[in-house]
């Protein structure tokens, strides 16, 4: 069995009792990060075994582990916040484990892009998650293929590119559109400004932010 399990994006209480369970009886934790993971284990007192999974190395990896998991080993996956396979190392992993005939399961849980969504106060019933966008290479075809939807889209940002990106959504969208950014979600310093394209890019041109980000947009 591969459970796929969520951790918190901030808080550390945002964890399920049935995830905590599964982290103390599986065999083996595989963590895009243990130094991170290892954080929450010694928070609740968790014992397993730690193993680095990454997107450095699952390509190399994740043969040997599905094999391991078909055959019987109980292993859970996690990343360092959030769900993993979402803008997250892990699909690989899961395709393995799925083509091996190996049960996966993934809880529910913690995943940053929802409470962003829900918060932007923009229209939810129908949403686009997009992700992190390119960095060079085709990054412009995205921003005008996303400039065509009608309902909102939710970006993944880093705080050193929000501005830029924010920026680049105006100059394409239109400065009027209405958006959201979110950042340090469920963590102290949380926060969501809601305004329009340009106005939130002169606001972080101002403050420059910090933490992780997430951007809503608001359909055309």
């Amino acid at each position: 069995m591969l459970y796929v399990v969520p951790t918190p994006v901030g808080n550390l209480e945002d964890i399920t009792l049935r995830a905590l369970r599964i982290l103390r009886e599986v065999e083996l934790i595989l963590a895009e990060d243990t130094r991170t993971s290892s954080i929450l284990l010694k928070h609740y007192d968790i014992h397993t075994p730690l193993r680095a999974h990454h997107k450095f190395n699952e390509h190399e990896t994740c043969d040997q582990l599905a094999d391991r998991i078909a055959a019987g080993m109980q292993v859970a996956l996690v990343s360092d916040a959030g769900t993993p396979c979402i803008s997250d190392p892990g699909f690989m992993l899961v395709r393995a484990c799925v083509e091996r005939g190996a049960e996966v399961q993934c809880l529910p849980g913690p995943t940053a892009f929802v409470p962003a969504l829900v918060d932007s106060g923009l229209p939810n019933e129908r949403f686009y998650f997009e992700g992190f966008l390119p960095q060079k290479k085709g990054r412009l075809t995205r921003l005008q293929q996303l400039a065509t939807l009608d309902h909102s889209f939710i970006l993944y940002e880093s705080p050193f590119r929000l501005v830029k990106t924010l920026s680049q959504l105006a100059d394409i969208l239109g400065n009027e559109r209405r958006a959201a950014v979110s950042r340090e979600i469920s963590k102290i310093h949380e926060e969501t400004r809601r305004g329009t394209l340009s106005e939130l890019a002169d606001h972080f041109t101002q403050t420059p932010p910090k933490g992780e980000i997430v951007i809503i947009v608001a359909g055309k």
